[in-house]
């Protein structure tokens, strides 16, 4: 019989003994909530992001790469974007409400400016079915009613199929214009909404950060990104009661201007045919030299769809995924016009990325 040798005798005891207790090892693994570390630690998530290009930033001004140096180098002019990109509410908190009522002007002294103006007022609507396809706009004759497109007493005898082809075809030799035909049950859902929540901002299509932005992230807060992505500032107007338009403008040149900001992309819906065809026709355009493409514009809109139609559940509706989804985005449209201090951007941010 052939002898083991010690070293033989040891690799075939581990052996065994290794096998014998693998059906009863434990795993004892850690489990992180991601959701805190998606939430939080934002700036140095965006400097971690952007290292390399701080280093040679630091590295071109002389501070041998030391980011700390370039940081505090720039201190004066990080302080002074905060608090122009500042937005009470979202990225900063809001004031107190002694604060408010001490800042009310008296009844003989000047307005004082608002860093959040408020809009027009707007006319009192009448219902969808009491509006006229034929009737003018009397109150504001500069708005474009749908009778400057197409033939609206033509337009009746169609079927709506044909209604929606005419209308894409009317607006499809313009690179830059937008239009759509949304079913009136869907859009009664949207006035809705905008009539309670006439302002709100949303994220635009992520792009390549600046170089001035990689070198801090105080100056993508001025220039109204969020992790390379712009935010927008929608507003609602109502000129007419044939005529319902949305605004879109950069929040950046919004807080910079306000009411006088010019919008880079505007939507227009028409109403006179909301009630003898259910179908409500909306044109507008993206502004060329404003810095947002045609693709920009089109998700814009789309963003805009998603969270106006969040309405409440109906009785009876379950709580799936969707009508999870659509209490999310409500909730945030309240919080904003409520100026709630926990509405936040990352929370927004998350609900955009889940439309695309």
């Amino acid at each position: 019989m052939a002898s083991l040798r010690p070293s033989s005798i040891r690799h075939l005891t581990t052996t065994l003994h290794t096998t014998r207790l693998l059906p009863a090892q434990r795993r004892w693994a850690r489990v992180h909530d991601v959701r805190f570390h998606a939430t939080h630690d934002t700036q140095a998530r965006i400097e971690d992001r952007y290292r390399r290009l701080l280093e040679e930033k630091a590295q071109q001004e002389g501070y041998n790469g030391d980011i700390s140096k370039l940081k505090e180098a720039y201190k004066d002019k990080i302080s002074m974007l905060r608090q122009k990109a500042a937005v009470p509410g979202a990225t900063a908190p809001l004031p107190r409400a002694e604060d408010i009522f001490n800042s009310r002007p008296s009844s003989a002294s000047t307005p004082a400016a608002s860093a959040w103006p408020n809009p027009p007022p707007a006319p009192e609507s009448a219902p969808l079915d009491s509006i006229s396809p034929t009737s003018p706009n009397h109150k504001n004759p500069a708005v474009k009613t749908l009778s400057s497109f197409i033939d609206v007493g033509k337009v009746l005898e169609l079927p709506t199929k044909e209604i929606e082809t005419i209308w894409r075809l009317r607006h499809a030799s313009n690179p830059r214009s937008l239009s759509a035909a949304v079913p009136t049950k869907t859009w009664q859902v949207m006035y809705q909404m905008a009539r309670r929540h006439p302002q709100f901002i949303l994220p635009g299509l992520p792009r390549a950060p600046t170089e001035a932005e990689a070198a801090d992230p105080a100056v993508q807060d001025a220039a109204g990104t969020s992790e390379g992505s712009p935010i927008h500032f929608l507003q609602w107007t109502f000129p007419s009661p044939n005529t319902v338009t949305v605004l879109f403008t950069h929040l950046a040149e919004y807080k910079l201007r306000g009411q006088y900001a010019q919008p880079h992309t505007t939507m227009t819906h028409h109403l006179e045919l909301a009630g003898p065809k259910s179908l409500v026709l909306c044109q507008g355009n993206v502004i060329e030299g404003r810095g947002v493409s045609l693709e920009e514009g089109k998700w814009l809109l789309m963003c805009l769809q998603k969270f106006y139609t969040s309405q409440a559940p109906a009785v009876g509706e379950g709580q799936g995924i969707g009508a999870q989804l659509r209490s999310s985005r409500r909730s945030l449209l309240e919080r904003f016009t409520a100026g709630d201090a926990t509405f936040n951007l990352e929370e927004l941010m998350s609900e955009a990325e889940r439309i695309g």
